[in-house]
């Protein structure tokens, strides 16, 4: 078990000027299952990679359990990383696969025996050990995967998108056997995922990047209900909330005819610096649709999805002279058909305010 800091940590590939990591400052507590989540090529699978000893530290350093990694092999790391693509011996059994590092280090056979026969009983693999990896599903190979990381047991786990080649069913399933597992041997585990999804039902905590930038590292909750800033509060969350850029007017801000009040002190932060504009944003889920058209937005219905117990409504409507996408998010019985013009109206007390220029919450 142990502590990882990431300590102004960057990352410069060659013939690149921009980082793909611009000085990283995190601090992953001894225990923890943090999530580093972002769209392609944020620099999350890179951070991990610097962790594990996989990429050059070009300027900073990382600290597991106090003590400086930054120019250690990975060896030297006592960390074990679960990959996208499994990485198994297609020649070995389970059992050889998940014995292969303890034999490199001449454990005895008596104890790799028994360390192996644990880690397949705690991923329910006890049935499989003989066979080879070709004979399993893609879910099997990824609980071996598994098994070979925690019978080395290591101070930290490095899981890299490591169920992003299974179904949606099978990814349901063992992003909760992969939590539940975490949380029984208490081992510090950094998980990269681009998937939000995943992000907000698996982590402790979760850091959110954006063109190798941190943007915010909180708990799941939090980033969900008070948003740091525009990119945070379009990611999280699914489906995205509805963010716009509108007229700020004394009072609050104005979506076509509808004025939604912010408060004296949200009006004067977003006319610093933004021009005469502020960001809203309000999730699917802070809207109801009403039947009258007063102090409601008209939209023209162009998709319901409906999930059984309720439904998303997406639809588009005239603001300041464009047409803007919307989604909300109703009860079964009240969904609308295609094309139909409903009218929204979102709750003011679960606005997130931008400030237009900045992006940074008001």
């Amino acid at each position: 078990m142990a502590t990882v800091t990431y300590d102004k940590a960057s990352r410069i590939y060659p013939g690149s000027e921009r980082p793909a990591v611009n000085e990283l400052n995190l601090e992953i507590g001894d225990g923890e299952f943090l999530v580093l989540v972002g769209p392609s090529g944020c620099g999350k699978s890179t951070s991990l990679r610097m962790l594990a000893g996989l990429e050059d530290v070009d300027r900073g350093r990382i600290l597991i359990n106090d003590k400086d990694v930054t120019n250690l092999p990975p060896k030297s790391r006592d960390i074990a990383m679960v990959f996208q693509n499994y990485a198994l011996y297609p020649h070995m059994t389970v059992y050889e696969n998940m014995a292969f590092a303890l034999k490199l280090r001449k454990t005895p056979k008596s104890e790799i025996d028994r360390a192996v026969k644990e880690a397949a009983a705690l991923l329910q693999l006890e049935e499989y050990l003989s066979r080879k990896p070709k004979a399993l599903s893609g879910g099997q190979r990824q609980r071996v995967a598994m098994g070979r990381a925690i019978v080395r047991q290591p101070q930290v786990f490095l899981m890299d998108e490591p169920l992003s080649n299974l179904d949606a069913k099978l990814r349901v399933q063992t992003r909760s056997q992969i939590a539940s597992l975490q949380a029984k041997l208490g081992v510090t585990t950094v998980y990269v995922t681009h998937d939000q999804v995943e992000a907000m039902t698996m982590g402790h905590r979760v850091a959110v990047m954006l063109d190798g930038v941190l943007q915010q590292v909180d708990t799941p909750r939090a980033l969900y209900d008070t948003p740091g800033n525009v990119f945070v509060a379009g990611f999280m969350g699914s489906p995205a909330m509805n963010i716009k850029t509108v007229p700020l007017t004394e009072s609050g801000a104005t979506f076509g005819a509808l004025n939604l009040p912010l408060t004296r002190e949200q009006v004067a932060a977003a006319q610093q610096g933004g021009d005469g504009k502020v960001t809203v944003g309000f999730r699917p889920e802070a809207a109801e649709v009403v039947t009258e058209s007063t102090g409601a937005l008209p939209i023209v219905v162009d998709l319901v999805e409906d999930l059984g117990s309720d439904a998303n409504v997406y639809g588009h409507s005239e603001v300041g002279g464009a047409s803007e996408r919307f989604v909300v998010r109703t009860e079964r019985r009240y969904m609308p058909s295609m094309g139909e013009t409903v009218y929204i109206k979102p709750n003011p007390s679960a606005l997130h305010v931008f400030n237009a220029g900045s992006g940074q919450r008001i």
